[in-house]
């Protein structure tokens, strides 16, 4: 399995929002950047054939527009186990249900991101590890995934991403 972790893109200030936060969106800046770092995945020849996302509405906009980009045919899973505040480790029973042969895309947030890669790979959580707004990893797994299990392919910050999109 191919398990690709992207981050939402850039959304509206917390203190510049005056709904719930369960409703803040992306910026139209974050829309930009969300788009040209999914024309980075497209370049990294991906395919996702799953789409788990946080049901939260930045993390929808930015599950729609990598799967637009991508042309994707899978449809976008909303998973309340991706939402922030929840533990990673309620990630790797909802991916051993998937075919083995699975590439999923799995877009959230920080520090739930991080904390479920960390976890991947090296079977804890590892404090260091982040991914920026329209940030991506992709940890690729054989057989049962579970802790400590996930090999790291790669972890691409926006900046490197929006560059491959431009074909650079």
């Amino acid at each position: 399995m191919h398990c690709l972790l992207f981050r939402h893109g850039i959304a509206v200030s917390p203190h510049d929002w005056e709904g719930s936060e369960l409703s803040r969106p992306l910026t139209k800046e974050g829309i930009i950047k969300t788009q040209k770092c999914a024309e980075g995945l497209r370049h990294v020849d991906l395919s996702p054939t799953h789409i788990l996302c946080s049901p939260l509405t930045r993390t929808q906009e930015t599950a729609k527009i990598a799967k637009e980009i991508l042309g994707c045919k899978a449809k976008i899973q909303l998973c309340p186990e991706l939402v922030f505040d929840q533990s990673p480790l309620l990630l790797f029973p909802m991916l051993n249900q998937l075919p083995p042969s699975a590439t999923v895309m799995v877009v959230g947030h920080e520090p739930h991101l991080g904390q479920a890669a960390g976890l991947m790979i090296s079977g804890q959580e590892c404090p260091g590890l982040s991914l920026k707004k329209a940030g991506a990893v992709l940890v690729s797994f054989e057989g049962e995934i579970r802790p400590g299990r996930g090999r790291l392919e790669w972890w691409l910050p926006p900046a490197q991403l929006r560059l491959l999109g431009r074909g650079e």
